[in-house]
């Protein structure tokens, strides 16, 4: 799935409110233009997208089943 497919996806199924998908679709478009970045370019930006990731926590403890749609 390329990042044009996870965008879709995300607003087919209205998840813009799922942050560990845009955390996905962010790495996913950061993948798709390594090669036009360079190494500290890279490395900047994905150490950007961890520490997202990490200010997420555990936001979903509790409401995991309606979070997660178990």
């Amino acid at each position: 799935m390329n990042s044009k497919e996870l965008a879709q996806y995300i607003e087919a199924t209205d998840s813009i409110s799922k942050p560990w998908l845009l955390v996905q679709l962010r790495l996913k478009k950061l993948q798709e233009s390594k090669d036009t970045l360079s190494a500290e370019d890279y490395a900047k930006e994905l150490a950007d997208i961890h520490q997202d990731l990490m200010k997420l926590g555990e936001w979903w403890v509790g409401i995991e089943d309606e979070a997660f749609g178990m």
